[in-house]
């Protein structure tokens, strides 16, 4: 870790203050309480002067930065002013997903520069020169980052046909990551094509022996799938033009004609002949939601003409892209033309255009198409004459509002389609809503004993109880901790479980690797208006947690219709809960225990409570 000021370096001595440097730098402006501080600094052992210790660095650092750094006191922790910093860690960032986003639309060659830029970023290990309480806990993130940076320049590489020059770094990537089976499975792809067979099923059969060993598994669908067409000698060649998308697998139909609607025309290309399957890879631990997914299937699986498919609510990390996905795989058999899918919300989290989608869906629909229509209208109109006739099943998920999912319906017929979204949207005719709340508890223990590898729930069953809880019924909330757990089994729950017990670090807790309930409800935070937002900052720090009308009214100094108006604003973006009627028959508003710890880390709430 290096600081430069006017393009000059300034020495940054001792691990301790590189350490308080790195965590502002690693929680991009947020609020550093001193308590997460002082674990990094000193793990569970503060010594009795930690605030005057803490208090010397921040010094240090105020005076080797120079004053065009602020470090402000805030309550009980530090914040640093970030917005004239430039960091290599976001640079990486911003170029990783530019490449990401190049690769999905077939611009092979742009994505393999573009993730080498990235890439070259990388000097050695990060978080070499701090200590080892932060270096542990930020490492996975950083590492996750990079991994999925080279795969993606892997996957670039292999579509151009470079298959000789990436086998030497994905043997060597193998070699270091030997559970990462996208490594595997991209390692063998390019032994085969460079006319190594056997060498590519010996690398399948290592992979094998060292997730039996070690974690008791066998190897998932797409290495196996690529282990089968190795050895049948199926696997294909890399693609020649480079309109082909990665992001749309497809299969041959069985028959001439397409689905049982007849959508997908033959015709004598042999792209005409193949069928969209988008889908991501469904959970393999999914539990629960019995009723909702039964409402989903209903209506996707339905013949009538009055529903043409599903909207799944509920606010940030409450499981309805993995609902949307398990629903989808579960009625597959219904839709034969094909399942299209796309997350509407892109990697820096602002949504994706209804025109950038159309071309990723006609991308997959016709793929011997190499120009596309300008205009928004035009390309729905396409979309929708594609799909008339056919048995299509479309997934929109992550969708902010109706305006940009209107365009992608694809227009009744035998076709249905998926909704997810964090908002409502019930102006959208003929998809039913189905709401998802949070989880009851014996719900969330099912659900976290799914996810874990070990049968620590049971064996633990107060320890398990005190994670659900803390969990507040939110499946992602669970799913963090479940990878923890898998992550360190020699580790109690009990332990997990203490270390959720303070409010002020819970958040900090429940995030790992690309895993982040803070994330998820920031962006929800973010996309209220300042008023709603400074309702909820200033709701969220009183001790009740459940609110009237007129309750709410006395404590924001408003009007009660205005308290009113506001309550309803946070309802429909699913941060507080409608539980029932209280005095005089009116709606009672319930803050869930995590959005109300989000809430108050928020820049509003503090200037409030100043």
């Amino acid at each position: 870790m290096e600081a430069l000021v006017a393009g000059v370096p300034v020495p940054l001595t001792g691990a301790k203050t590189r350490t308080v440097l790195a965590a502002f730098l690693l929680s991009r402006g947020r609020v550093v309480s001193d308590e997460r501080l002082s674990e990094y600094l000193w793990g569970w052992q503060p010594p009795a002067t930690m605030a005057a210790q803490l208090y010397t660095h921040i010094s240090r650092l105020r005076k080797t930065l120079g004053p065009g750094l602020r470090i402000t006191r805030r309550s009980r922790g530090y914040q640093m002013d970030l917005r004239t910093v430039v960091l290599d860690t976001d640079t990486f960032r911003r170029l990783a997903e530019e490449g990401h986003r190049e690769l999905t639309d077939g611009r092979y060659r742009a994505a393999s520069a573009t993730l080498s830029a990235a890439l070259k970023l990388w000097r050695g290990s990060p978080l070499t020169e701090v200590t080892t309480y932060l270096a542990d806990a930020e490492l996975p993130h950083l590492e996750e980052r990079r991994l999925a940076a080279l795969e993606n320049r892997a996957a670039a590489e292999l579509a151009l046909g470079r298959h000789a020059q990436v086998v030497p770094e994905l043997t060597r990537l193998v070699g270091e990551h030997p559970e990462r089976e996208a490594l595997r499975g991209q390692l063998m792809t390019a032994l085969y094509r460079c006319d190594r067979q056997a060498d590519a099923l010996r690398v399948y059969e290592q992979g094998r022996h060292v997730l039996r060993r070690e974690l008791g598994i066998n190897p998932g669908v797409s290495l196996r799938r690529i282990h089968r067409d190795v050895l049948t000698g199926g696997l294909p060649g890399p693609p020649a033009p480079e309109t082909v998308t990665l992001t749309a697998p497809v299969t041959t139909l069985a028959r001439a004609g397409g689905g049982r609607g007849g959508g997908i025309p033959e015709s004598g290309n042999p792209w005409a002949r193949l069928v969209p399957a988008m889908l991501p890879v469904d959970a393999p631990d999914f539990t629960g939601r019995e009723r909702q997914l039964a409402e989903a299937l209903d209506e996707l699986r339905g013949t009538g003409a009055e529903r043409w498919g599903v909207v799944l609510i509920g606010r940030a990390g409450m499981g309805k892209s993995a609902l949307a996905v398990h629903a989808a795989y579960a009625c597959r058999a219904q839709f034969p033309d094909g399942q299209l899918y796309i997350d509407l919300r892109g990697e820096d989290g602002r949504p994706k255009d209804a025109s950038h989608a159309l071309a990723c869906f006609l991308r997959a629909l016709l793929p011997d198409r190499h120009e596309l229509p300008a205009s928004l209208d035009e390309r729905a109109q396409l979309y929708r004459s594609r799909l008339a006739g056919s048995r299509m099943l479309v997934v929109l998920d992550n969708a902010v509002d109706d305006r940009q999912v209107r365009p992608l319906l694809p227009g009744g017929g035998a076709c249905r389609t998926i909704v997810t979204s964090r908002r409502p949207l019930t102006t959208l005719e003929g998809l039913r809503v189905v709401r998802l709340g949070a989880l009851g508890r014996a719900e969330s223990l099912r659900l976290f004993g799914a996810m874990t590898e070990r049968l620590q729930p049971a064996s633990e069953p107060d320890a398990a109880r005190r994670v659900v809880e803390l969990c507040d019924g939110l499946p992602l909330a669970l799913r963090v901790c479940a990878a923890r757990l898998n992550a360190h089994p020699q580790r109690r729950l009990t332990h997990l479980a203490d270390r959720l017990a303070p409010e002020l670090r819970r958040l900090d807790e429940l995030r790992w690797g690309g895993l982040d309930v803070r994330e998820g409800l920031r962006a929800t935070l973010d996309a209220l208006c300042l008023e709603a937002a400074d309702a909820l900052g200033t709701l969220s720090r009183a001790v009740m947690t459940a609110w009237t009308g007129p309750a709410a009214a006395r404590v924001l100094g408003c009007t009660e219709e205005r308290a009113e108006s506001l309550l309803e604003e946070l309802a429909e973006a699913m941060l507080v809960d409608v539980t029932g009627t209280g005095v005089g028959a009116g709606p009672v508003y319930r803050i869930p225990s995590l959005v109300r710890l989000s809430a108050r880390e928020q820049p509003h709430a503090e200037c409030l409570s100043s």
